[in-house]
């Protein structure tokens, strides 16, 4: 019998054969191509091998660092206006933000925490940043501005020059100062009906527009409004916003905007979005470490949290250079930066205001150590908070931190930074700041 015949007579055995192995590679495309779409509609499904840190709340609570929190108090007696009773944002400088008055709020709560003020200092200091909140100049007659004057309560720009036209409102900053007002609420009931007043005379439906956080900025005299926030910070105020009733379920939804980018072989959140519709958005300690010391993780913030402090963990590991980054102020010019994990399109990049790069000004934050150590009290953050102790200034404070390159100090000495000390060591003891006192 031919070959010729044979083929014939076992065509359909060929036939089934063939159908079989193309089901099979049918089947394995589209279970490719599925895995591909899931990927594409769950971003978050490579966070799915993080495992979340043990948040250290509680486990020291009779060991605090009072001679910390101590150190980081002075801050705010040497800086707070004894007419307006705000602090200014910089040590020796009269001007203030609302983010770093939300800052000297939460400081004044962990203070009277930890025992470093009574209750009757702490109601006469929260009172009276009440009363001057009150008494601003609003932006538009409708909102608190970015900028004033701690003596005079007028607007003033970033120079703490006196401003008419104003320079617009800063929706992050308004959040977070939401969310310290409701810190001194639960702790102050006594402070709850003014609290609610200044709240009831601010327009804050422009600060949240279609679930989205709402900023503004004055550009050639004009006031041009813009959604404001990215992956990090846009979550930590939209629980600000939500906190007095507002809808900010888009900003809490990061899988919209959410890339993961692998740094020091973590996955790191980074937002798709540019930062000032020019630079790649960046990612960096603060906006974990605030979220967790003041509201307690929510279990996506928390997954966050621990690849962003993970990353930083695992540079140290593979160069040997202790790493703790967060935004800042710098003891020479350009005078701020924010450092990264990611960010400008690259890991590790130290950022200006601008976008511009400047890696030489890399600092260890005194903020993202006792932050970092507070919340997960590591090996690797006890190395952190060897390094930082010795920076203390007991007359003025804390400093910022300490220069990667040369190990020179970060002298700049901030509220931002001091209330940081404050909120952590508070937390040690106590847990988050919005948890009603016992």
């Amino acid at each position: 019998m031919s070959f010729r015949t044979n083929l014939v007579r076992a065509r359909s055995h060929i036939v089934f054969v063939l159908a079989l192995v193309c089901g099979a590679a049918l089947i394995l495309y589209l279970e490719g191509v599925g895995s591909m779409a899931g990927e594409r509609r769950d971003p978050l499904r490579p966070f799915e091998t993080v495992v979340p840190l043990p948040v250290a709340a509680g486990i020291r609570p009779d060991n605090p660092d009072d001679e910390a929190a101590r150190i980081a108090w002075t801050y705010f007696r040497n800086n707070t206006d004894p007419t307006t009773g705000l602090a200014g944002s910089v040590d020796g400088y009269p001007s203030t933000t609302m983010w770093e008055t939300a800052s000297y709020l939460v400081a004044i709560i962990s203070a009277e925490r930890l025992g470093i003020i009574d209750r009757a200092e702490a109601t006469e200091r929260s009172g009276k940043v009440v009363d001057a909140l009150s008494r601003l100049v609003l932006f538009e007659d409708s909102l608190p501005h970015k900028a004033y004057d701690i003596r005079t309560l007028q607007m003033v720009d970033y120079a703490n020059r006196p401003t008419t036209v104003g320079l617009g409102w800063s929706a992050l900053d308004i959040a977070r100062l939401l969310s310290a007002l409701k810190i001194v609420q639960r702790h102050h009931p006594e402070l709850a009906q003014p609290v609610e007043r200044l709240v009831a005379g601010w327009d804050l439906d422009r600060v949240v527009r279609d679930g989205w956080l709402n900023g503004a900025n004055v550009v050639d005299g004009a006031v041009r409004q813009n959604q404001e926030g990215r992956v990090g910070y846009e979550r930590y105020g939209a629980k600000g916003m939500m906190l007095w009733g507002f809808d900010a379920t888009a900003a809490m939804d990061v899988r919209p905007n959410l890339q993961v980018v692998e740094v020091e072989g973590v996955p790191i959140p980074v937002d798709t979005r540019l930062n000032r519709n020019k630079t790649p958005a960046l990612t960096t300690s603060e906006p974990y470490v605030f979220d967790g010391l003041e509201y307690g993780f929510d279990s996506l913030t928390h997954l966050f949290a621990t690849a962003v402090y993970r990353a930083q963990e695992m540079r140290y590991r593979r160069s040997g250079v202790l790493t703790g980054v967060s935004e800042g102020h710098l003891s020479v010019e350009p005078y701020f930066a924010y450092a990264s994990v990611w960010g400008g399109g690259q890991d590790w990049a130290v950022l200006t205001f601008s976008g511009d790069r400047i890696d030489s000004r890399r600092t260890l934050s005194t903020k993202a150590a006792f932050g970092w150590d507070a919340l997960f009290a590591t090996e690797y953050t006890s190395e952190l908070m060897k390094a930082i102790r010795p920076i203390a200034d007991p007359a003025r404070g804390w400093p910022e931190g300490i220069y990667e390159q040369d190990g020179a100090v970060n002298g700049s000495m901030t509220a931002n930074t001091n209330a940081t000390v404050l909120s952590a060591e508070a937390f040690r003891r106590f847990g988050p700041l919005l948890q009603a006192p016992r």
